[in-house]
């Protein structure tokens, strides 16, 4: 058991002072505010609950960096994918898991408890299976386990080069399934997080590029129950081309031909129509956006305002992670909006309110729908994913209850975070994660040789 108390503390129900935690079995088994700390107990001056970083490409991060040399032609998203392809190609099971380890501790260190895996990178270099079809899933579960993160897996289908079920060009070779692989290595990497605390998972159809209509409903129900996620209307280019394939845009075709409810989470969904943005709000599924890659890739900016005004629920993910932050997405989210509208606090919820507090509740209540976790939070019942802020940092200074949290977004970013419990662990302690040295010379060495 594990005893926590806390000055202040954003429960479900708002801030509370003086609160009290009891942890038991990685579960929090007691709050209760408005009490003196006990004997025995840690005291720390300000708590949040963790957030999820609902969509990442956990090997994407060994090469964060390396596609801002400028080419011969326009760099967009379409080129630095080949970038992306290239590095893909180069990677041992190995290199994964030092890649993913020191990603997960990284994002412990920045506010995310839980990470939804959007995990592609299945098969051996030449395109082979593995002996195990899930030995790439196991090594993601292995990373999530070292580190201490929730771990949402979300195997992907791929099938593809483009639209209308155009083969695969030679460097997607290490995504591709048919749908009869595909069930086998969902079957596989079930096993893979059986053991693991906290884990669950879903499946990501890839994206309509990516998928065929008819195996896009023959793998829904492999989901079972879980969530659903899959890239949508990322990019112009896209549309454009999923409108000479269907006649219909990627989002308009999701909303006629896919069961979209609340399992699922659409990716990005960067470019709508006003008729998409308020039919897509309605279904109850949750936009995935990740505002920092979005920045990054040149994708556009997501209707957030116009969303929200449709009763729109949206999570953030850190997709490329290019750069890791839960304070900086969420921060880059609304700058977007400013620039778009050229107005401030665009998408703080009304009068006089936060809009870091605003930006926080979606990214955590939504993030948490998009993961399937029904019981989150500073709650009994709840997994104990914890993160206290360093009231001595200079942005938050004086700051209490929802000026603490814009402090956090606005100003002082991942250096406020002092610790982070995940799953009723201390894995961060002042700032520090307690694998960051070990994770950091095992990646080191794997990206040295990569790019060699």
């Amino acid at each position: 058991m594990t005893r926590l108390h806390f000055a202040s503390a954003l429960l479900p129900s708002g801030w509370a002072n003086d609160v009290q935690v009891v942890i038991t079995a990685g579960a929090i088994a007691e709050v209760t505010p408005g009490v003196q700390p006990a004997a025995g107990a840690e005291c720390h001056a300000i708590a949040l609950p963790g957030l999820a970083s609902l969509h990442s490409h956990a090997f994407q991060r060994g090469m964060a960096g390396l596609a801002e040399l400028r080419g011969d032609s326009t760099d967009t998203f379409w080129t630095w994918r080949e970038t992306m392809y290239r590095f893909a190609l180069a990677m041992t099971p190995d290199d994964v898991t030092a890649v993913a380890t020191l990603l997960y501790v990284e994002m412990l260190e920045q506010g995310f408890t839980r990470v939804g895996e959007f995990h592609y990178l299945h098969h051996d270099r030449d395109g082979s299976h593995y002996a195990d079809i899930g030995e790439m899933a196991g090594r993601i579960a292995q990373a999530a386990e070292a580190s201490g993160i929730g771990l949402t897996l979300l195997p992907s289908f791929y099938a593809h080069g483009s639209f209308g079920g155009a083969p695969p060009h030679d460097g997607q070779r290490r995504f591709i399934c048919s749908v009869d692989e595909f069930a086998e290595l969902v079957t596989a990497s079930r096993k893979v997080i059986a053991t693991l605390p906290g884990a669950n998972i879903g499946i990501a159809p890839h994206s309509l590029r990516a998928v065929a209509p008819d195996e896009l409903a023959a793998i829904i129900p492999l989901a079972n129950g879980g969530p659903v996620h899959i890239h949508a209307a990322e990019q112009i280019k896209e549309v454009e081309d999923c409108l000479a394939w269907s006649g219909r845009r990627p989002v308009q075709w999701l909303l006629e031909h896919a069961p979209l409810d609340q399992r699922w989470c659409l990716i990005h969904a960067t470019h709508m129509t006003d008729a998409e943005i308020t039919a897509f709000a309605k279904t109850g599924a949750v936009a995935g956006l990740c505002p920092i890659t979005e920045a990054s890739l040149g994708d556009g900016i997501f209707p957030v305002r116009e969303f929200l005004a449709a009763g729109g629920a949206f999570g953030v993910g850190t997709d490329s992670n290019v750069l890791v932050g839960a304070a900086d997405e969420l921060r880059q989210l609304e700058y977007g909006q400013r620039l778009k509208h050229r107005q401030r606090n665009v998408l703080s919820s009304g009068a006089g309110r936060s809009t870091g507090r605003t930006l926080f509740d979606h990214a955590f209540a939504d993030g948490a729908q998009a993961m399937a976790q029904a019981i989150v939070g500073l709650t009994p019942g709840a997994r104990a994913d914890i993160v206290t802020l360093d009231t001595a940092h200079p942005s938050l200074a004086g700051r209490t209850h929802d000026a603490v949290t814009d402090g956090w977004i606005f100003a002082a970013g991942g250096g406020a975070i002092d610790c982070v419990w995940a799953g009723g662990h201390k894995v961060v302690e002042g700032g520090r994660h307690r694998l960051r040295q070990a994770a950091r010379e095992r990646f080191n060495a794997a990206v040295r040789r990569l790019v060699a």
